[in-house]
Parts: C-alpha cells; structure tokens; sequence
C-alpha cells in the first residue's frame, strides 16, 4: 500500500518537482490557488484541490479530502511562495501580516489539523520549504528572511514535543533554484557557479520523507550549491 503525501504550492516551481518526485511512492493530495493544480492531479492520478494555504478553511477542506479519499495522511510538504519584497521601511503591515500567513502560520495550521492523526497512525513526517535567507537574512527577501526564521524555531519546538509520537519535522532550504532566473552577478556568488534545480530540492524532500530520514528531525537542511556562510 502506498503512502499519502500532501503538496501545497503544487501547480508549479518547487511544489510541482516535488509531486512528480514523490508520485511512484506515494498517493498524493495536490493544493494551490492556481487551477493548473487540478491539470497536474489529473496527470499525476492524485487528489487535486484549488485553494489557498492562507485560509484555514481550504486547508481543511483539503484534509478532509485526502482522509476521504485515502483514509490517512503520512506525509506533508508545506511549499508556498515567496512574500512581499522592498524595502524594510516601506513594507507595509498589510504585508506583514499576509507574510506570516504564508510561510508560518500556514505550517502551524496545517500541523494543527494533520497532527492527530499522524499521532493515531504512530507515524508521520513533515517538510517545509524555507529559503537560505532563513539563516543569513537577505536584504532581496525581507518578510521570508524574518519570517522563516520563526518557521526555523517553530520546526524546532515542533520536533521536540512530537518526536516522541514518531513524527518528524524539518525545514528544506533552497538557494537559487531556476524556478526563477538569476542575475549572472548572483550565480557568480554560488560557489558551484549554477543556479539549483528544482529536481535537486525534490529529491531531498523525498529523502527527508523517507524511512532512510527516521533520525532526522527538527532540522534545516541547506540546498544552495554552497551559497550560505553559516555553519550552524
């Protein structure tokens, strides 16, 4: 039998490498805003909902569906994009407030409502994707820089309190993928000299997924080409 994986932010980017990474091992449940979602489940024979991760009700909707259709949930990849930019003054509370929707409190949301029944399984696992900025905050990503140092700490309590339960959470962070494209001025800062793919960020979800993982837990798992200085 084949293991459940929720995707949010699937329709394309990172989310998307993610579902067609995981699609061999696992029956999956497919959520974004975007209705190209409902293409990529239909492709990948999953369980497609349009919604947002921003709103506690699509989140539910989107759980309900998937314990519906499959009767558990074994893995969740919490993948969204990224928050507003600019400068740290003239970022406004609007903003603020719409950032820690998207990159926190959606991951707190979710654990909330996947949690018990991971807790009843006796098993489950977790991975969120943050940015590098997390741990070298960067001027180019202001409310993720700020932001997903918090989801850093909140994998960290999280990890604490639920180990015990058999369930694991970690944070992956990505450098510059070509989901998007980079100046050549940046990749000349990433010490591989080429931007990641999105197939490279997949592939350690999918690790970070797996029993080969069983030890890993509470942990912010760098994939940059070497870009980040920090060594904790």
């Amino acid at each position: 039998m084949k293991k459940v994986a929720i995707i949010t932010g699937s329709s394309g980017g990172i989310g998307r490498a993610c579902a067609i990474a995981l699609k061999a091992e696992y029956e999956l449940a497919l959520l974004s805003r975007s209705e190209k979602v409902m293409m990529l489940a239909e492709e990948l024979g999953a369980l497609g909902v349009q919604g947002s991760v921003t709103e506690k009700s699509d989140l539910k909707k989107l759980v309900n569906l998937t314990m519906g259709k499959f009767g558990r949930i074994d893995s969740v990849v919490n993948n969204t994009g990224h928050p507003a930019g600019g400068s740290l003054l003239e970022i406004s509370e609007e903003e603020w407030h719409h950032g820690l929707n998207l990159v926190l409190l959606n991951v707190a949301k979710m654990a909330a409502l996947v949690t018990p029944i991971m807790k009843k399984q006796g098993s489950g696992v977790y991975v969120n994707i943050s940015t590098f900025a997390a741990t070298e905050p960067s001027a180019a990503f202001p409310v993720s820089s700020v932001l997903r140092a918090g989801l850093a700490n909140y994998a960290k309590l999280y990890a604490d309190e639920f180990a015990v339960n058999n369930i694991r959470m970690n944070n992956v962070l990505p450098g510059y993928i070509n989901s998007f494209k980079a100046t050549a001025e940046i990749v000349n800062k990433i010490p591989m000299k080429r931007q990641g793919l999105m197939e490279e960020v997949a592939k350690t979800v999918k690790f970070l997924l797996s029993d080969d993982a069983a030890y890993i837990t509470g942990q912010n798992i760098k994939v940059d080409g070497g870009l980040t200085r920090s060594v904790i």
